[in-house]
């Protein structure tokens, strides 16, 4: 594809007519001598052939000038586009399925929602937002599975975490087993910016690998976890009373304690979500402090033109120079 690098050369193309019409005429010396044959000269001069027209005589000025001016512009062929440099970020996410995910104490547009619908559509931004990382997501519950490796493919890790339904991988909760596995995905890459988001509502019931444990072995491999507790606030005290009352705290099997100190061992954060806009805040603060390395814009490969209307300029400015040299040389 053909293009001019800058454009806005092409403005200089008037310059010299405004120029010469800006700026005063050259005044013509008076003429010094009185001969008194001047008759017989004019008549002479009227017998020699014609001096060419003006036109004739500018018209390789014009072009050197048109020539000299598009080379200003940097005319340049675009190749094909070159693939942009994919230096981002791998995070695993890891989603708690499990049964307490379906209790209805959030928010979502003004209207009652569970946990679950919550984390999907927030996590939804969070994927949206991490263009040129890599994303992979670990649905867990009793056990953990991977349901998407890192990808570059964010639509499709997308579509997977909203297709995501309470009881999928079971239901209990096996916090250290979903640790673990997202270990075994982010250890194999490097080790520039390794990133686990786990998203639960509870404690850790099962699995082979207690969570601390496991945070350990993540520091081990430098992988940062930041940890986020889901949760309404709590309605008044777990009784007997309360609970017949139906104001139990909704998220008394929340291990905070467990969640903070996976965060802390691995250098990440632990965010409590309280309500959807607790959870947007969590979501945009952990962009803050884990940003996404966005590569850049495609970029061509351009080959430049320029030197093809600058060597025409010179060229045609020494054809119509030679013949004035000739004369001077002669007549020196």
């Amino acid at each position: 594809m053909f293009e001019l690098a800058w454009p806005a050369s092409i403005l200089l193309l008037p310059l010299p007519w405004l120029l010469r019409w800006l700026l005063p005429p050259a005044k013509r010396p008076e003429a010094a001598l009185q001969i008194g044959f001047m008759a017989r000269l004019q008549r002479l001069d009227a017998s020699q052939p014609s001096r060419p027209h003006p036109a004739r005589r500018t018209a390789p000025l014009i072009l050197m000038w048109l020539l000299l001016v598009f080379a200003s512009a940097r005319p340049q062929l675009l190749g094909a586009p070159l693939p942009p440099p994919s230096s981002g970020r791998d995070m695993m996410l890891a989603v708690d399925l499990s049964a307490s995910m379906d209790t209805r104490d959030l928010t979502l547009d003004d209207k009652p929602a569970n946990r679950l619908s919550v984390v999907q559509h927030w996590l939804d931004s969070l994927i949206e937002q991490r263009s040129g990382d890599r994303i992979g997501l670990i649905l867990f519950g009793t056990r953990a599975y991977v349901q998407s490796p890192l990808t570059y493919d964010l639509d499709s890790v997308r579509q997977w975490l909203d297709e995501a339904f309470i009881g999928l991988a079971g239901r209990d909760t096996a916090i250290g087993d979903a640790i673990g596995l997202a270990i075994k995905r982010l250890m194999a890459q490097p080790a520039n910016s390794r990133v686990l988001l786990l998203v639960t509502d509870g404690a850790n019931t099962t699995g082979g690998i207690s969570p601390v444990q496991a945070a350990r072995l993540a520091a081990d491999e430098h992988i940062r976890i930041f940890t986020i507790g889901v949760g309404a606030e709590s309605k008044g005290n777990n009784d007997l009373m309360s609970l017949l009352e139906g104001n139990a705290d909704p998220a008394s099997d929340l291990d905070e304690a467990t969640l903070q100190e996976i965060a802390n061992v691995t250098d990440g954060a632990y965010f409590r979500v309280r309500d959807s806009a607790s959870l947007a805040a969590a979501v945009q603060r952990i962009e803050q402090l884990e940003p996404s390395l966005r590569s850049g814009p495609a970029s061509r490969k351009a080959l430049p033109l320029y030197h093809w209307p600058l060597a025409a300029a010179l060229l045609i400015s020494l054809l119509w120079s030679s013949p004035m040299l000739r004369r001077r040389l002669n007549a020196g």
